[in-house]
């Protein structure tokens, strides 16, 4: 059993990598790109804007398929392997090609849809190539995964990273190419990829497919498919929204911005790669419920301290010049820094939705992660029709906020009725008070007053303050959660 969790957690580790590795230096372009002359405020928009539908796009060319590979391939035998991975190997690139051939022949409806100007009609068809390059290599990515070749698997993506890093630098550097050098960097990067694992395809290649399993496959996977989409809407759905309402300009500015919330993606998401194995792993033991308890006010405590440095100094962080001139965010793009507190706050409301799956995953009711993610959608949208025209991109910030807030407490309410977990809610209410009366009160101070460097000083030990006033925190659980540490090390 140890050796299996040690496993599971090397895995977890490595493929955490590549994932979390990649996002980040995805932001470390957008200094790049809100510095370069080549690349405007409206390009950026028009970026941000198309790389919102490809998200939503890659999930309808999957349309679930990777997941009942992996699902129905596990539990296959030696001699039905080639076949398990074949069927929907195949049967993806068919559709992928039909779906192309639909965007293709369909590109007076998708480019007016996208907005996508008679400048950048180019990046139309990469557009198309990439999607169809991403959605035929998921199969083979998830055959990776499943005989836990973490390494290789990572070693793709890692190799697909420096690819797409290096070619926007010359592209945009050497030849003066706007956007469109993004989207041929990522077209090369991800044709980089499915040559890769050629040698994948290959060894499990057979040139049929079964209709009885891809019957069962499209069974499991095609109810995955609405739930997916609402996932993803809830991450993206804002960026077309903003520019529909708006102009390129403004979703430009909102979505460069938007991108300094990544430190607190990044702890959600490395809590996320390691939270799954460890409830399920952890779910049987007899003080599961109170581990679970514990950690859920750790990780509240945790962000919210990460949450109120963020928000004080992240404009300080922004604003920081690196080289004559030239900030971290390009300074015409400054003006929307205010956005980045509900931003935080958003990723830190999902990190709550993370840990709060336990319950749905242990008690095997996933049927109801659709319904939640489908009410966050909803919210995203009409708060977003609600709050832009007044609010502007403020509006855009709060309203996937309140979708987090949706989701997280409406799985909270649907966990906790089929795994019941004895929560420290006197704490648990303690701190959202203090980080729900912390984020009025820095947007009061922010549009009434001068943020300096007193008053962000003075904040941040006003917090610090009340977490020990409210006895949220004590002396002795930092001796012991320093202690704990000082062991995992």
């Amino acid at each position: 059993m140890i050796r299996k969790i040690k496993e599971l957690t090397k895995d977890t580790f490595i493929y955490g990598i590549s994932t979390i590795v990649g996002r980040f230096l995805g932001f470390l372009l957008v200094p790049f790109y809100t510095n370069v002359r080549s690349i405007t405020e409206e390009d950026f928009g028009i970026y941000s804007n198309i790389y919102a539908y490809m998200a939503l796009f890659v999930i309808i060319f999957i349309y679930g398929m990777d997941a009942a590979f992996m699902k129905y391939s596990s539990l296959a035998n030696e001699d039905e392997k080639k076949d398990n991975f074949s069927t929907p190997f195949l049967f993806v690139n068919i559709t992928s090609v039909i779906l192309c051939s639909i965007l293709f022949i369909g590109q007076d409806l998708f480019i007016p849809l996208m907005e996508i100007t008679d400048k950048y009609r180019n990046i139309y068809y990469y557009f198309i190539v990439i999607l169809f390059l991403d959605a035929v290599a998921l199969i083979p990515f998830a055959s990776l995964r499943l005989k836990r070749k973490a390494g290789q698997f990572t070693l793709i993506k890692l190799v697909n990273i420096i690819i797409n890093l290096s070619l926007n630098l010359y592209l945009i550097l050497v030849l003066k190419m706007g956007i469109e050098a993004i989207f041929i960097s990522n077209l090369v990067a991800s044709l980089f990829s499915l040559c890769a694992l050629f040698p994948v395809i290959i060894s499990n290649f057979k040139f049929r497919i079964d209709k009885v399993i891809v019957k069962k496959m499209l069974k499991f996977a095609i109810p995955y498919l609405p739930g997916s989409i609402a996932a993803m809407a809830v991450q993206v759905i804002d960026r077309p929204i903003v520019l529909a309402m708006t102009d390129a300009k403004t979703l430009g500015i909102y979505q460069a911005n938007y991108k300094l919330g990544i430190f607190m993606m990044l702890f959600v998401s490395m809590f996320q790669y390691a939270w799954q194995p460890f409830f399920l792993n952890n779910a049987k033991e007899e003080n599961a419920k109170q581990l679970f308890s514990k950690i859920l006010t750790l990780f509240l405590l945790a962000a919210s301290i990460i949450w109120i440095i963020l928000t004080l100094f992240v404009s300080d962080f922004a604003s920081w010049e690196i080289y004559r001139g030239k900030t971290i965010i390009g300074q015409k793009y400054l003006g929307g820094l205010y956005i980045v507190p509900a931003v935080l706050l958003g990723y830190l409301f999902h990190g709550l939705y993370v840990n709060f799956t336990a319950g749905i995953y242990i008690e095997e009711k996933t049927k109801y992660f659709p319904l939640v993610t489908g009410f966050g959608a909803v919210v995203n949208i009409i708060v977003n029709i609600i709050l832009i025209p007044p609010m502007g991109i403020l509006g855009a910030a709060l309203a996937t906020l309140f979708a987090y807030i949706a989701m997280s407490v409406s799985l909270f309410f649907i966990s906790q009725k089929y795994y019941e977990i004895p929560y420290e809610y006197d704490r648990i209410m303690k701190i959202l008070s203090l980080l729900l009366i912390s984020c009025s009160l820095y947007y009061f101070i922010y549009f009434n007053y001068e943020f300096n460097l007193i008053i962000k000083f003075s904040f941040l030990s006003g917090f610090t303050i009340a977490l020990f006033a409210l006895n949220i925190i004590s002396k002795e659980e930092i001796f012991r959660l320093t202690k704990i540490l000082l062991r995992i090390k």
